[in-house]
């Protein structure tokens, strides 16, 4: 079993404009493995986007995520 992160962020999106000045942002939550959380922080943040809530979440409800 694994450790996760489950993040929440907050990601500009350029797609999604109408015009030059407008921005539309886009919230996604995604799991992340604990090993690769590094890569995720540094690829959200050169993005300009903003990481909003990171919780620790393993594979099931109640599992000992090893933290002691």
């Amino acid at each position: 079993m694994s450790r996760l992160f489950k993040i929440t962020a907050l990601v500009p999106s350029l797609s999604r404009t109408r015009t030059q000045r407008e921005l539309q942002n886009t919230y996604f939550t995604k799991l992340v493995p604990y090993e690769n959380w590094f890569r995720e922080q540094q690829r959200i943040q050169k993005a300009g986007g903003k990481i909003i809530k990171v919780e620790l979440a393993t594979g099931k409800q109640g599992t000992n995520a090893g933290l002691q």
